[in-house]
């Protein structure tokens, strides 16, 4: 398992997978435009209320909600997959904002019986579902206007992406280079990654291939696996405990023979941005296609 520090914590819960989809409230059926305390629990539900203006709303945010820089000014109720429900009732909160994957279950057991409302935001790592979970979230707070606004806005900024990037392609002649997305390096060992996941999901965004597509979620790599892979580029987060330096990721022995390492091929970007999948995703996919492929998109 990945390390548990502040900005770690954000993206374990990727490696474990929804535990909330069952007690699941879509946002469509239970719209509270007159909630003045919310409980926001989760990095991308946050930013999107402060998009939509409702800041002053929030009356605490977990500890992944640390954008913009203004939301770590909040209350912290605790890592979204470790949640005390003593810590968010204690708020007085008359809305429980939260992504897909928060927990434990037990906690959200008693959230529920508590009878404060409590919407549960849906977050797959698709593209085409960024603009329908921003108006889930506008659409729970009574700001629908507003959501849609920002939802076309961003569904409009991922269109102007993928058009660049499909001239890139056209450019080369499709030859895409291999991305592999490295999330921790534990004892030499690489947490890559694969199918179904957002850093997938970006990869293919910016122009890439994924270069762990034989693997489902965020899974270790043997070596062997890594050397035939033969990335052209390796992602990873510039954050906390899974920064890495190019020297440091380079000499591993599974890096050493790759393309990737002969052209010191090492992008890292800010985490939140990189897999948050809101409305900074089409920033994000424009930021990783430059770096993937210099000079080749503005």
């Amino acid at each position: 398992m990945v390390s548990c520090s502040r900005f770690g914590r954000l993206f374990a819960v990727i490696l474990i997978g929804s535990t909330v989809s069952a007690g699941s409230v879509s946002a469509a059926d239970k719209g509270n435009p007159e909630a003045k305390r919310i409980v926001s629990v989760g990095g991308t539900i946050t930013e999107i209320l402060y998009d939509l203006g409702a800041q002053d709303r929030i009356v605490a945010r977990d500890s992944t909600s640390f954008y913009p820089a203004d939301a770590n000014s909040k209350p912290d109720v605790g890592y979204m997959r470790q949640l005390s429900a003593e810590g968010i009732l204690g708020q007085k909160p008359d809305l429980i904002l939260m992504e897909e994957g928060s927990g434990p279950p037990p906690v959200l057991e008693i959230l529920k019986a508590s009878e404060v409302p409590m919407v549960v935001i849906p977050t797959p790592p698709e593209a085409d579902k960024i603009g329908q979970k921003i108006r889930d979230i506008g659409t729970a707070v009574g700001l629908s206007d507003k959501a849609e606004a920002l939802a076309t806005k961003t569904e409009d900024g991922l269109k102007a992406v993928a058009a660049d990037v499909a001239r890139i392609g056209e450019k080369n002649g499709d030859q895409k280079k291999k991305v592999l997305f490295v999330l921790s390096t534990s004892n030499g060992r690489l947490m890559a990654g694969g199918a179904d996941t957002e850093a997938g999901a970006i990869i293919e965004m910016a122009g890439g291939v994924n270069a762990a597509p034989t693997i489902n979620g965020y899974k270790p790599m043997s070596d062997e696996a890594v050397i035939a892979a033969a990335p052209d580029v390796i992602l990873s987060m510039s954050r906390g405990d899974h920064s890495i330096t190019p020297e440091e990721m380079f000499a591993l022995p599974s890096m050493q023979t790759t393309p990737a390492a002969a052209n010191k091929a090492l992008v890292s970007m800010d985490g939140l941005l990189l897999l948050g999948f809101g409305p900074r995703t089409p920033e994000a996919a424009r930021v990783l296609a430059t770096k993937i492929y210099p000079g080749e998109i503005d």
